[in-house]
């Protein structure tokens, strides 16, 4: 096999043999680098270190200082919280284990067995005597077959229902341990490479977000390569509690929320009224400053706009199910974005190339139906109010809008 060529973010060329992986390429460039890798981008894909390059590529060795250096860790991490909870918890079932923005998660089925705070400093403790031994993140291809029958003979159904909407030929295995999980990866190359450990919640998620499947166990954590690091980032959680803007809309008496009202409807008290309407004005100030007419729009529309601009396919499930009038047929929803409205507005007459750019800016109400776990005080809602704003206009003129 000819060597491949390999291409560096600083635009070096350097000619491996064919096969060649991360591990090497970042040796070749120095021990110090391949000390504190832990993955590799093969033309905007990140890979393990492990894995062949057999053609040409740019890559970059992605360490923690990289945002996708961070998800290959944490990915990694939610694979070593998984070993640790099959360890303490035999038959237990795995749903989907993600890197997040801040961490990792994975999605369980415990059985009904009661998880709370001992528990999570049990699973946590078992994460790290597991670290230590430093196993490797094996990963193979796998027909969808044996796929099916491994997780069918381990009885996890949540990993066949994934594997049945797979096609043979992109499954993949990871193996770290006693611990063999249905994963595209990538993964970090070995489990010592996580120094501390910080499970960090445990709630209620239904299983793909579907509120009508069962409610798994979805326990958060964070990792880090150095303890120091996890030490500094728990001192800015506490600060951050300090400031949590619930905490803070209580005792300023800015917002509430009632349950007669509804979970995610926020209520403005007079301090947060005066508040809001003055950011209000600041905006509305800009948006005129640049340009933008001010519209409004009504909080209901027609289920048929919906269909048209195609919203109602993509997000009708997200939506608060439909009003219906006494008229036979006539549907309405509560307004789940602002975009259709405005386009309407845009059609109350022709008009010329000239008139363009035409742009539109509204504080508009919109509701969408969040599942009850997601809904977090003022960050996520079921009714909140967008400085949103749309633009029409020639295609010569879409740079500069």
């Amino acid at each position: 096999m000819s060597d491949i060529r390999i291409t560096l973010p600083d635009g070096t060329v350097k000619t491996y043999p064919h096969g060649a992986n991360g591990a090497a390429i970042a040796t070749s460039i120095s021990e110090g680098l391949a000390r504190v890798a832990l993955a590799i981008e093969v033309d905007g894909e990140v890979w393990d270190l492990s894995r062949p390059i057999e053609k040409d590529a740019a890559v970059k060795i992605l360490t923690w200082n990289d945002a996708n250096g961070k998800m290959a860790f944490w990915h990694s991490s939610a694979h070593l919280l998984a070993e640790a909870l099959e360890a303490l918890y035999p038959g237990v079932k795995f749903g989907t284990g993600p890197a997040i923005t801040n961490g990792f998660y994975y999605d369980v089925d415990l059985g009904g067995i009661p998880f709370g705070d001992e528990q999570l400093a049990a699973v946590e403790s078992k994460m790290k005597e597991l670290a230590k031994n430093n196993s490797t993140f094996d990963r193979r291809d796998v027909p969808k077959a044996e796929a099916l029958e491994f997780f069918t003979k381990k009885g996890d159904p949540y990993k066949i229902e994934l594997i049945d909407g797979l096609q043979d030929g992109s499954i993949t295995f990871y193996q770290q341990g006693n611990f063999t999980d249905l994963c595209k990866g990538p993964h970090i190359p070995g489990t010592a490479l996580i120094k501390a450990v910080k499970l960090t919640n445990v709630a209620g998620a239904y299983w793909r977000n579907n509120e009508n499947n069962k409610m798994l166990t979805r326990i958060y954590g964070i990792t880090f390569p150095k303890q120091k690091e996890l030490e500094e980032y728990l001192h800015l959680l506490e600060e951050a509690k300090k400031r949590d803007h619930r905490k803070l809309g209580r005792e300023l008496e800015l917002f509430a929320f009632s349950e007669r009202v509804g979970m995610g409807l926020p209520l403005w008290l007079p301090k947060g009224t005066i508040l809001r309407e003055r950011l209000e004005q600041f905006m509305r100030r800009a948006q005129i400053k640049a340009g933008y007419d001010p519209v409004v729009t009504p909080h209901i529309g027609s289920k048929s706009l919906y269909v048209t601009s195609g919203h109602y396919e993509k997000y009708g499930k997200d939506s608060f199910q439909p009003i219906r009038t006494p008229d036979e047929g006539e549907e309405f929803l509560l307004k789940p974005m602002n975009c259709p409205h405005h386009c309407e507005i845009y059609k109350t007459k022709p008009r010329s190339y000239r008139d363009l750019p035409i742009r539109l800016a509204e504080f508009g109400t919109v509701y969408r139906y969040e599942q009850s776990g997601e809904l977090h005080g003022l960050t996520r809602v079921r009714g909140f109010t967008q400085d949103d704003a749309h633009i029409f206009c020639r295609p010569e003129q879409v740079k500069e809008e």
